[in-house]
């Protein structure tokens, strides 16, 4: 692999400061005991108790945690297939067309998406909350799973198939111990985005929540809005640690699946 070089690290290093550094800012004054950013005083986790002692934010934070979960699961199975259906199609146009339906969901904005749900549910009748939460989140997450198995699908040869039928294998014994365990990473994967976007979204939710449910990132627009506490910072904090598990969980998981897959070919 070719080196980059001192420009391109340079480059690099600036874009990661540029992202992270407001995030980092705000964690470092979530222990403040101040009450504001103008200046760090000492270090305190009052606003992280304040938290975990408001029990609304704490309903707030397992609304986020359930609907994350449960819409990362829905749209992996969905997701996973809707790639397995994508692939089987034999017809080239059609195979295009279906992915290319799929990737105008990943692009479109999230405004139009919540947008869009929040006429069909008014259309339809149903009552803003965690139902329709739930339902907008499996929706942008689908597209998603299908973009992370699809790879895993196309790399896979043919002549496993071909080879578990000549045994007899029936089409359900084919998708449960062949197909499934080779795309396994790349549902894995899928899984994890799902549940990572879940977690990050504000735009789609914002549209769709009702009264009465709300998740974090919901819930810390409103707070900003009433205006600066230390406590969205705490909020906002715990968030990051949340997604950045997740990555991580994402990580070790893809690695341990190289591990196993390269110990089986040895």
């Amino acid at each position: 692999m070719k080196k980059l070089s001192t420009a391109s690290k340079i480059y690099l290093v600036a874009v990661f400061v540029i992202l992270y550094a407001p995030i980092f800012y705000l964690i470092f004054y979530s222990f403040n005991s101040g009450g504001t950013m103008n200046s760090f005083e000492s270090f305190t986790l009052e606003h992280y108790k304040a938290v975990f002692e408001d029990p609304r934010l704490i309903v707030i934070l397992l609304n986020t945690l359930l609907v994350a979960l449960l819409s990362g699961f829905i749209a992996t199975i969905i997701g996973t297939l809707g790639a397995i259906g994508i692939v089987s199609v034999k017809n080239k146009k059609m195979r295009s067309t279906l992915l290319s339906l799929n990737n105008v969901l990943i692009v479109s904005p999230d405004v139009v998406i919540g947008a869009s749900f929040l006429i069909l549910f008014t259309m339809v009748g149903v009552k803003l909350g965690f139902a329709s939460v739930l339902v907008s989140h499996v929706a942008f997450s689908v597209p998603i799973v299908v973009l992370m198995v699809l790879p895993k699908l196309l790399e896979m040869n043919t002549s496993l198939i071909d080879a578990a039928r000549d045994l007899g294998a029936t089409k359900r014994d084919v998708l449960t111990r062949v197909i499934l365990p080779y795309i396994s990473p790349g549902i894995f994967a899928g899984f994890f985005m799902a549940l990572t976007y879940s977690l990050d979204d504000f735009a789609v939710t914002f549209f769709v929540t009702g009264n009465g449910f709300s998740t974090l990132s919901v819930e810390i627009y409103s707070m900003a809005r009433a205006g600066i506490s230390l406590t969205i910072n705490a909020i906002s904090g715990l968030l990051f640690i949340l997604t950045l598990l997740v990555v991580m969980g994402y990580y070790y998981v893809n690695k341990r699946s190289k591990e196993v897959k390269s110990g089986g070919q040895a």
